[in-house]
């Protein structure tokens, strides 16, 4: 008998994926439905995701099958030649089997893919759709009303509604014989609190929330995901992990690179609603959040909310705003834009534990490195007797990309004879501690939550609603040019406006130390 440890047993790839619904009745085989599929979005990531769950074993040749919905007129055919023209293998599978037998791999996963042609708001379409599964279903000998059939929007938010009503009314199961239907929904969702709750309205009209799986990727990330365990399974971080020792925590998100053609989507949203009202906000939920009941996904999501209700209103003086230049040369920008590229904002939350620590919110485009961390740092030594505060504060750094790391800056003595000091790192790299682990894509790892039916990762609601309820009052503002987005130059830090709001949050950067990840 396996002997049980502390974590989670990972599905076996010899067993099926969630057969038994909560009642521990069999279900039917699994429909994996990507509307969008001539898209960009199911090209680069759903179907990838798939191929790569499909590859290791967690979707079964004998049990599912996965249609493509799209307006443009192709054939099954045509549909696969373009989606094995992009490049399945993410970098963190290259451990897996290449060569020969990944060439039948693709192929095999590709004939499991069935295409469908219809418009978006087109009865006509859908039961063309539902009968194309349903023919699945028989073939598998499923009885009716005991499938599992997971729709998974690849599409902008504005045809969500129709979308899912023409879900509702012609492609769910027909009756309720273990089997279930689940929507699968990307982000943006909404522009402001009243799109947003339009939008939950007008969803939830038609499908219960335990239905409704709000995807936000970063959620799916190793690291991300890997929060909740640093913070509640390890002794030492539970009397640290507070306003008594930590000073402030920011969490960034920087690109060098700009919109690249996307300039017209973009300036629709901006870096606020496009980065840091999603997925900045998420990773915020879960570095302060209190320790739930349980690892239940309503028990995690509960404690989420209570974070997001205790922010007090984002302060003017408190944020930044910028622009690069040269963004509006895009010809799909309008040239009086005041859409910000870059934005630095503190969030406060008002409670006994976070009491006056400032959460620094950072995400920019075309700046001078690529990197997404969470960045705590502690508070200064009381009686420094080595005189070296000024090498800088101890800090402890989550990277959540790229190359995956978590390290603690702290002081060290420099070694020699004399007794000076140096700031140095205990570091925990991912590349170098877990080699030949392969590290899922985000996408896997939330769809294979969906087909499970576990909801811990994805936005639930009220979350929603909360997170827009920070966020609407500026965006407002911003949308009637009441807050400005100042200029800098592409491959800089951002304004300068922003180190100086950072200075006055207290954060101390350190001078003459730079991370560097080890190699192999």
């Amino acid at each position: 008998m396996a002997e049980w440890h502390c974590e989670q047993r990972p599905f076996s790839k010899n067993e099926s994926i969630a057969r038994e619904n909560e009642n521990g009745t069999e279900t039917g085989c699994l429909s994996i439905i990507v509307l969008g599929a001539s898209g960009d979005l199911a090209k680069k990531k759903t179907f990838p995701a798939l191929f790569n769950l499909y590859r290791q074993g967690f979707l079964q040749l004998n049990e599912v099958h996965i249609f493509g919905y799209a307006r443009t007129k192709i054939s099954d055919d045509e549909l696969r030649d373009r989606i094995r023209g992009y490049d399945f293998v993410h970098p963190t599978h290259k451990y897996l089997p290449q060569g020969k037998e990944n060439t039948e791999n693709v192929s095999n996963f590709l004939q499991l893919i069935k295409y469908v042609s219809g418009a978006y708001d087109a009865p006509e379409g859908f039961q063309a759709l539902d009968n194309a599964i349903s023919e699945h279903e028989i073939s598998k000998n499923s009885t009716k009303g005991s499938s599992r059939r997971l729709f998974y929007l690849a599409l902008p938010p504005s045809v969500y509604p129709q979308v899912c009503k023409m879900i509702k009314n012609h492609s769910t199961n027909k009756s309720d014989l273990g089997g279930w239907t689940r929507i699968v929904v990307e982000k943006p969702f909404g522009k402001d609190l009243a799109s947003a709750e339009e939008l939950s309205s007008q969803i939830g009209e038609l499908f219960e929330e335990p239905q409704i799986y709000r995807i936000d990727h970063y959620l799916g990330k190793e690291l991300v995901q890997n929060l909740l365990v640093l913070r509640f399974a390890n002794r030492f971080f539970l009397p640290l992990w507070n306003r008594d020792n930590i000073d402030n925590i920011q969490i960034v998100f920087r690109e060098d690179f700009g919109t690249e053609g996307r300039g017209g989507y973009f300036d629709e949203y901006g870096i606020i609603r496009d980065i840091i009202q999603n997925h900045l906000l998420q990773v915020l939920c879960l570095v302060a959040m209190e320790k739930p009941v349980s690892l239940k996904p309503e028990h995690i999501r509960d404690e989420k909310v209570k974070v997001l209700q205790s922010v007090a209103p984002i302060l003017d003086e408190e944020v930044v705003l910028g622009q690069y230049d040269g963004y509006k040369d895009d010809p799909t920008v309008p040239d009086i834009s005041n859409t910000p590229t870059f934005a630095t904002m503190i969030l406060r939350i008002h409670n006994e534990r976070w009491e006056g620590v400032p959460f620094i919110l950072k995400a920019g485009k075309a700046l001078n490195s690529r990197k997404a961390e969470i960045r705590v740092q502690f508070k200064d030594v009381p009686g420094d007797i080595f005189k070296c505060q000024k090498q800088g504060r101890n800090e402890f750094v989550i990277r959540l990309q790229p190359s995956e790391a978590m390290y603690m800056k702290l002081t060290v003595k420099k070694p020699g004879l004399e007794m000076s000091t140096v700031q140095s790192e205990l570091d925990l790299s991912y590349t170098q501690r877990y080699q030949g682990v392969v590290i899922p894509e985000a996408y896997e790892r939330l769809i294979l939550d969906t087909i499970k039916g576990d909801q811990q990762h994805f936005v639930r609601r009220d979350e929603l609603k909360a997170a827009w309820e920070i966020f609407t009052p500026v965006l407002h503002r911003i949308d009637k040019g009441e807050f400005k987005s100042l200029p800098y130059k592409p491959g800089s830090r951002g304004p300068a406006e922003a180190d100086k709001l950072l200075e006055r949050a207290g954060y101390v950067q350190t001078h003459g130390y730079i991370w560097i990840p080890p190699t192999l």
